[in-house]
């Protein structure tokens, strides 16, 4: 018979690193029962893992689901704690983003580099749109504070186009802030899932740092989102992704206001 403390998560990942295919895959999963009764925190060498009725739990690949961290372990104790009649996936970005971090990041933090820094060649803030006048004004205000604190605090010029036609960064601007790219493998897969998340990995730079708050950067990096909501009105379904984003995103920013680097 399966061992149901180890199986909750059993089949890996999409993309483990990907926040997008966690909530498919998570969407796919048939929910299981709640079956424990007790959530608790172990000092481990590998970290403070989540124990259930006094048993670990797994991540998709078999290792221990351990933290780096007994304030952040406390968050992730909490998502199991709030399952209630099923044990909910959808429900649980902190634990669907630590199996990520200790599946997948941690053994390929090159990698998850390497993608983080293309986003700077071709990054969200510095394609602005040619009108409505509203609109460029909403993308100057939100956006070109983070340019700013790029350029005036890291040395880190990056060139606006108008329009969607791609042009080259400058490479000292790209190399700057590749300098900032975290090494750890918590910060590193944070950082990712908000870069994907908002298309910007120098927005997703600044809200490491603290030059930005969570709300900012999500915000900005939905700017244009919510310019077509406005015009066209919200869509159901559209929301309900947006939701399941923003929940990802806000695990990913806990990750990086609570969890050092190294």
């Amino acid at each position: 018979m399966a061992n149901p403390f180890d199986d909750i998560f059993a089949e890996p990942l999409d993309d483990p690193t990907d926040p997008n295919a966690a909530a498919r895959r998570t969407m796919r999963a048939s929910l299981r029962r709640r079956f424990y009764e007790t959530v608790a925190l172990r000092e481990t060498p590998e970290g403070v893992a989540v124990e259930l009725d006094g048993r670990p739990v797994r991540t998709p690949a078999r290792r221990l689901l351990a933290f780096p961290s007994l304030a952040i372990a406390e968050v992730a104790a909490a998502e199991w704690r709030d399952q209630v009649e099923v044990v909910d996936p959808a429900r649980m970005p902190l634990t669907r983003l630590a199996n990520a971090v200790i599946d997948a990041v941690a053994d390929k933090p090159g990698e998850v580099a390497a993608e983080i820094a293309r986003y700077l060649g071709s990054d969200l803030l510095v394609y602005r749109a040619e009108g409505p006048e509203r609109l460029v004004a909403r993308q100057s205000a939100q956006w070109d504070p983070v340019l700013a604190w790029a350029r005036d605090t890291h040395g880190a010029r990056f060139v606006l186009v108008e329009g969607v036609v791609f042009t080259s960064q400058p490479e000292r601007a790209i190399e700057a802030m590749r300098a900032l790219l975290p090494r750890g493998p918590w910060r590193l897969g944070a950082l990712h899932v908000v870069t994907t998340l908002t298309g910007s990995a120098l927005l997703a730079l600044a809200l490491a740092a603290g030059a930005v708050t969570a709300e900012a950067a999500w915000a900005a990096g939905h700017l244009d989102e919510d310019w077509n909501m406005e015009l066209w009105g919200p869509d159901d379904q559209a929301l309900a992704r947006r939701a399941a984003r923003r929940n990802e995103f806000d695990a990913a920013a806990v990750v990086l206001a609570m969890v050092a680097d190294g």
